[in-house]
């Protein structure tokens, strides 16, 4: 159930974020609902994959090459969903800092309680 609350939260992070940054579009609710969905997917099985084919270059970076990362991912996502749109890498990029922004914030309403070891 708390999988659901946090994709629809990532959802409307995506849906503000549409509204304040010119280069993203997303036609939608339920295409922001689909941007989240995709977005997730992207992160859990494509950004590993990635992380560790890049692992010289964020290393060099110092991790900063994750941020071009995660903008890659959101490409991918306006890529694969018509009614998410992303202009340019530096719009994808910008999105990406203030989603990873966003979302501990907006996920914080879930209440979620850090278990000490």
């Amino acid at each position: 159930m708390k999988w659901i609350l946090k994709l629809l939260l990532t959802a409307v992070a995506v849906f503000v974020l549409q509204k304040i940054l010119p280069g993203i579009t997303v036609a939608s609710y339920t295409d922001a609902i689909w941007a989240a969905l995709i977005i997730g997917l992207l992160n859990s099985f494509v950004r590993p994959l990635l992380i560790f084919l890049t692992l010289p270059a964020t290393l060099i970076t110092m991790g900063l090459f994750l941020f071009v990362i995660n903008a890659l991912m959101i490409m991918m996502a306006g890529n694969f969903l018509d009614g998410f749109t992303v202009a340019s890498f530096w719009w994808a990029l910008l999105f990406s800092i203030l989603l990873s922004i966003l979302q501990p914030i907006l996920h914080s309403v879930l209440g979620e309680e850090k278990q000490q070891s």
